[in-house]
């Protein structure tokens, strides 16, 4: 399988339309968790080892947005938050730098563009899982009182 560049695909018209849907996705709630849940049916629908290496990101990725749309989780740069949406919106697209239908090929930009991003904002979704871990323990504790 050929290696796509993460490059290429920044500089690819579809991510640089993915980014200009960014702003207003992040300013609706409403298209921020449609957005969560058109990337989570794309997700359940891919079969095999394509998305094993960004599996654990993109689930946390999902988690994030959902709360950061709900308002619960906010301790993330804009920037940060920017960058993730914009490669989910990205890989949500039917139609980008290498067409999903594209049997064999079709996500191999998908997965390079997530991986890419998870590796560039990897400490804020480790803050994030650790800022779920306490949630989790803060309620455990409260549950329990």
């Amino acid at each position: 399988m050929p290696e796509i560049k993460p490059n290429r695909i920044l500089n690819s018209r579809a991510y640089k339309k993915a980014r200009t849907l960014v702003t207003a996705t992040l300013q609706s709630p409403d298209r921020l968790l449609d957005l969560v849940a058109n990337a989570q049916s794309k997700a359940g629908q891919i079969r095999g080892g394509k998305l094993a290496g960004v599996i654990d990101s993109i689930s946390a990725s999902f988690r994030l947005i959902k709360a950061y749309a709900s308002g619960e989780y906010r301790q993330i740069s804009l920037e940060s938050m920017a960058l993730i949406v914009a490669s989910i919106i990205y890989f949500v697209m039917p139609f980008d730098a290498v067409p999903d239908f594209i049997v064999g090929l079709g996500l191999l930009d998908d997965v390079a563009l997530l991986a890419w991003t998870f590796r560039s904002v990897a400490q804020d979704i480790e803050a994030f899982i650790g800022w779920e871990k306490d949630q989790a323990d803060q309620t455990d504790f409260n549950g329990r009182g």
